[in-house]
């Protein structure tokens, strides 16, 4: 299965993974307004992939049989903060 990776113009860190290159039609158009313009990245061939960094490939390819696209959304921030004060009162005892 080929699939076509596209960077949001408008959200860091966020990609729409979608079956045909250039094919939005079955992405919601709240979504597409969100996401911005799409601007190409990449072809992944899933079937050479066992792994990829940010994403499950068994949700990536069920999201995209059953919905015909899949929106990666960044990884939750670090609250740093709040590490900060557990490694405070973890040293205390």
């Amino acid at each position: 299965m080929l699939v076509y990776v596209y960077k949001s113009s408008k959200k860091q860190q966020t990609y729409l993974y979608v079956l045909q290159k250039d094919n939005f039609e079955d992405v919601p158009k709240p979504l597409m307004q969100t996401f911005g313009t799409p601007t190409f990245v990449m072809i992944l061939a899933l079937q050479k992939r066992q792994k990829l960094a940010q994403v499950d490939i068994d949700k990536l390819t069920t999201e995209l049989n059953s919905n015909g696209f899949y929106l990666q959304l960044p990884p939750p921030e670090e609250d740093l903060l709040k590490a900060h004060k557990q490694s405070q009162i973890k040293n205390k005892g």
